[in-house]
């Protein structure tokens, strides 16, 4: 980047601010947009509150009406006492209320907590709730203001039923499978002259307190999601960050989930839940000990004659791809309802490495038993070794570059004005053709690893295998490590500092002083110069990347400091196994070679050249036109 390009973004950043600055309202301007933004906010909300209060009034003085009718439907149903009935197997343990009739604490085994419990609570019934709604021709039935009676009660089965009288009922039948899928199956008994000739669907309402797992709030927040997933195939979620309220989902879905980084609670219709599913998701403050809010208003399958039962499947466990493959088996619905997409392995060429490359890998070294930091380090070990020949070849090339550079200045010192700049650069590419130099070759090795170090961002995180796993000093590679932790919240820091942030961040500065030596070391004139403008930006990154990862993974901080140092040694190495004299030697034998044959430039190097001989002819035609 030259003096004259540097000038130029400057002067574009310049006139962009400026007329941010110039466009942007008044304060006065700003404060009242803000206010009426409250007004209508507060509005809104005021009027969603009133409607729901006026629906629960309505719900209450029908369920009111309901209990002084002895003759209405579900009379019976409609007092009790609240029972609990437990089912468990050895990955999960279920407790279904009979107030309601539906599962109300849902506890994961063998994964410990963020207080070192031993089991995960997913929820219990003071964050979830779950409904299904009945419009009938006289009263609505919601399954939440009922009281159903277990029966067939096993350690993995149970049916709840709710007593309309005269022989009719509402069933609902529980079966929980080896590991983390439970089968529900709804299904009405006699009641098909409660219903409009033309009911085939219920309203279902499902809502949930997303609780906090993990130790970093902030991190963990990042990665809980609500996630849905279209019934013609791909997954899509509510954003991550923002408050989202009953957002309209227009395509057709047959499964929705309450996320966390690690962990999901995932509803899965047999038919669908419908088009025009309402999905809530409000992010809720650190220290609440809870991540999101969620809620969904969905409709899915009904058969009020009770010949075929509303069928349904609810996954409470961790979000494992291999996992989550093998689960989505259990399945009775014969769809493919890509489970796995609740781990999320990044954009489609990210995933693509992940999915086809990372996961293998990452399966085949958990499979020995070693220790997810061993496991890291070997990851990045054989990602070296396969990029080691592009590395290799860009060192090469820049190496050319180096011992040519005396070479290069005695070619090019005439051209020491700005005004002879595309000279300069037009004399530089015809010695590097002569000597079979070619200067983009170190731009390769980048291009394939950045994709590589992206596809690690995205997948380490999202790897439960390292949750609670220990390495040296780092008692948890899915957090951050902190050797220095405080109370009260510092912008852009946190209220900790990371250990293996500071040594990602060291190590960039690291390699980056060896880059640019590098760099340096090889260019020419007015290049050198302008090289060292730059230094400061190089140095700014690893500081930029302090306030972004100090709260990440300790994993993935690792797994960058790692690959930095790994990179810094091979470049070292390379630098003091490279003979200058030798390759020098070569060079001088290959321009001679040149000579004796000459060739003319080829690919990306011919495009360049003709390029700038076009604007060296262009800038002599203005010269011309301007002394006429």
């Amino acid at each position: 980047m030259d003096k004259n390009t540097i000038i130029g973004f400057v002067l574009i950043a310049a006139v962009l601010i400026g007329f941010s600055w110039y466009t942007q309202p008044s304060a006065e301007e700003v404060a009242q947009q803000r206010m009426q933004d409250s007004i209508t906010a507060v509005t809104r909300e005021k009027a969603a509150a009133q409607r729901e209060m006026a629906d629960k009034a309505r719900r209450s003085a029908a369920a009111i009406q309901a209990k002084a009718d002895t003759t209405a439907a579900f009379y019976n149903a409609m007092t009790g006492t609240a029972q609990n009935v437990v089912l468990k197997n050895s990955k999960l343990e279920l407790t279904l209320s009979t107030k309601g009739g539906t599962v109300g604490k849902a506890v994961i085994k063998d994964f410990k907590d963020r207080n070192g419990n031993k089991d995960v609570t997913l929820f219990d019934a003071n964050d979830q709730s779950l409904k299904f709604m009945l419009a009938g021709k006289d009263m609505n039935i919601v399954t939440d203001e009922l009281y159903f009676t277990p029966s067939g009660v096993t350690d993995t089965t149970v049916t709840m039923t709710a007593d309309a009288g005269n022989g009719k009922s509402l069933a609902l039948t529980y079966r929980l499978g080896k590991d983390y899928m439970l089968h529900v199956s709804m299904r009405v008994t006699g009641m098909n002259g409660l219903f409009a000739p033309n009911c085939n669907s219920m309203d279902v309402e499902w809502t949930d307190k997303c609780r906090q797992q993990e130790k970093g709030f902030t991190f963990e927040n990042r990665y809980a999601t609500l996630t849905y997933h279209i019934a013609e195939g791909g997954t899509d979620y509510l954003s991550e960050t923002s408050k989202v309220t009953d957002e309209e989902i227009e395509d057709v879905i047959d499964w929705v989930a309450f996320k966390n980084q690690f962990f999901s609670a995932v509803m899965i219709a047999a038919n669908d839940l419908g088009a025009n599913a309402k999905m809530t998701s409000i992010p809720l403050e650190k220290g609440s000990g809870y991540l999101k809010q969620y809620g969904a208003k969905m409709k899915t399958f009904f058969d009020p004659t009770g010949k075929q039962p509303t069928e349904l499947e609810f996954y409470y466990g961790p979000n494992d791809f291999r996992l989550l493959q093998r689960v989505e088996e259990e399945s009775t619905f014969g769809k493919d309802l890509e489970l796995q997409r609740l781990v999320y392995l990044g954009w489609p060429l990210f995933r693509i490495i992940n999915r086809w490359f990372t996961l293998y890998v990452f399966d085949w070294l958990t499979g020995f038993n070693i220790n997810m930091g061993i496991v890291l380090i070997l990851i990045t070990m054989l990602l070296k070794f396969i990029t080691f020949p592009l590395v290799k070849k860009s060192y090469m090339s820049s190496a050319k570059m180096r011992v040519l550079k005396p070479k290069l200045d005695e070619a090019t010192k005439q051209y020491d004005k700005p005004e002879d700049h595309m000279q300069k650069q037009q004399a530089m590419m015809a010695m590097y053709s002569k000597y079979g130099v070619s200067p983009l070759s170190g731009c390769l090795p980048m291009l394939i690893q950045m994709p590589i170090w992206i596809a690690m961002f995205n997948f380490v995180p999202n790897a439960i295998q390292l949750r609670g796993e220990s390495f040296l000093w780092i008692s948890d590679l899915s957090t951050y490590d902190p050797i220095l932790e405080w109370d009260t919240n510092i912008w852009l820091i946190g209220d900790h500092l990371s250990l293996t942030c500071i040594l990602f961040c060291l190590s960039n500065v690291l390699y980056s002083m060896m880059t640019m030596r590098q760099q340096r070391d090889q260019m020419v004139g007015q290049q050198a110069e302008q090289m060292k403008m730059m230094q400061w930006m190089m140095y700014l990154m690893p500081v930029m990347f302090f306030f972004m990862f100090n709260d990440y993974s300790a994993g993935l901080n690792f797994y960058y400091f790692v690959s930095l140092f790994f990179s810094a040694a091979i470049m070292w190495t390379l630098r003091k196994t490279t003979n200058d004299e030798k390759l020098l030697a070569m060079l001088e034998k290959r321009y001679k070679e040149n000579q004796s044959n000459p060739k003319k430039m080829s690919g990306l190097a011919a495009r360049l050249e003709a390029m700038q001989k076009q604007a060296e002819e262009l800038k002599k035609q203005r010269e011309q036109r301007f002394n006429k």
